[in-house]
């Protein structure tokens, strides 16, 4: 990228006394070399200055040997995210430009044209710390987490026009650095920052399509980047479930999973979701697929309401029921609630379940690990008193892959009872 310093001391592009040096905690070290890509604020003991939001700081270890070097966010407790550890290297263009071609090589060969929205780069786990771009059709929609990225948008912009080219950029911000991207970078979430046409009154949800079905996406409001494209084989897996069953999506946000199964044969499919948008979403996206008989002939309802209080006061039996909340721990401290809320739904939603029925509990909580997530929900199927058998875990995508501990959010469990 223009005007990027380099992390070594023989071609830099900023001398030794104005680079951002940093030196950092033992522990942080030990964890820097054994690849995990984030440094927090209080692992550092010493810098040679103030540092400015996006450069680069270079990290040195106890024996004043060069360790990593990572972008600098002033405004996180993640102070520095780690672009590379190791053997020093040169931070310019022509290393955005290979480490962008790695991340779409990776998905080169994961997806046919019957499935047009997927992710091109998954942060930290594809080497773009606090960055994700997803494809949808011909718009793609890169989204920060870091105000780091800020600087460098232009730069990234022109890369992507070279080596990923759509119709469209559309820019999406994590709520923590919204404020800090308008005022310092003119830079709001939701905005075009490309398009190849003029489109004064761009606004309407772009279609794009997954495994042959359509689907609308909110790329400029919507959550994520408009879609949860990381349930793809969930979708999927619910679609080979459902021929012939009464299904209810729980959290059905914009029935992703109500319209595979309808697709797959479902009798029936109710999706219940507190946002009355949520729910007109889904409506649209059935009609999209009218095409498919079985769309067309399955029975849809939706539901308003909160799921907890729903499947705690209704009385009607499913078939297949998905419960699929978002994310119940943003924060370590909220483990052991989030624990009990899994339980305490996965126990709900068992009430809901019909003889021979099959239920689908899925967590994107990063804070809840796996094994100790679906041990919450056989602990409930269990107290149930009703024989069942475990099918399947599913976790990430591989155009969602993760590459350390606190990257692993999905995970997903199958539950078959025979009573």
């Amino acid at each position: 990228m223009k005007n990027s310093p380099r992390a070594h001391d023989a071609a830099a592009t900023q001398s030794a006394s104005t680079r951002l040096r940093l030196r950092i905690t033992a522990a942080a070290e030990t964890a820097v070399r054994s690849g995990h890509p984030w440094v927090f604020s209080d692992s550092i003991l010493d810098s040679n200055r103030a540092g400015q939001t996006g450069e680069l700081a270079v990290i040195y270890d106890r024996k004043d040997r060069f360790l990593a070097v990572g972008l600098f966010d002033p405004g996180s407790p993640i102070r520095v995210r780690i672009l590379h550890a190791g053997k020093p290297q040169t931070i310019d263009r022509a290393w955005w430009q290979a480490r962008l071609e790695q991340s779409l090589a990776r998905r080169r060969d994961l997806f046919d044209a019957q499935t047009t929205g997927y992710r091109l780069i998954h942060d930290e786990s594809d080497g773009w710390p606090g960055l994700v771009l997803d494809r949808y059709d011909t718009t793609l929609v890169l989204k920060l987490y870091t105000a780091a990225w800020l600087p460098r948008l232009d730069d990234m912009l022109a890369l992507l026009k070279e080596n990923a080219p759509g119709e469209r950029v559309v820019l999406r911000l994590s709520r923590n650095i919204q404020s800090v991207a308008e005022k310092q970078f003119q830079q709001c979430d939701g905005k075009v920052i490309f398009s190849q046409r003029a489109e004064p009154e761009f606004g309407a949800p772009i279609i794009f399509q997954e495994s042959g079905l359509r689907f609308e996406a909110d790329v400029l409001r919507g959550q994520k980047t408009g879609f949860f494209l990381d349930q793809r084989e969930n979708r999927r897996e619910v679609e080979t479930l459902a021929r012939g069953r009464r299904v209810l999506n729980a959290f059905s946000f914009s029935g992703g999973f109500s319209v595979y199964a309808a697709r797959g044969g479902a009798a029936a499919v109710t999706d219940l979701d507190i946002s009355a948008h949520a729910l007109a979403a889904v409506q649209r996206n059935f009609a999209l697929n009218k095409n498919y008989p079985g769309v067309a002939a399955c029975h849809h309802d939706t539901a308003q309401g909160d799921a907890f209080e729903w499947l705690a006061a209704n009385a009607a039996k499913f078939d297949l029921v998905v419960l699929d909340p978002p994310s119940l721990a943003k924060r370590a401290v909220e483990r052991e609630g989030a624990l009990r809320a899994y339980e305490r739904l996965a126990t709900l939603g068992l009430e809901r379940l019909a003889r021979e029925g099959i239920l689908v509990a899925g967590s994107c909580s990063a804070h809840v690990p796996a094994e100790e997530f679906f041990e919450t929900v056989r602990r409930a199927a269990a107290k149930s008193g009703r024989k069942f058998a475990e099918l399947k875990t599913l976790r990430h995508p591989p155009d969602h892959p993760a590459g350390f501990k606190e990257a692993e959010y999905l995970k997903v469990i199958y539950l078959k009872f025979a009573t």
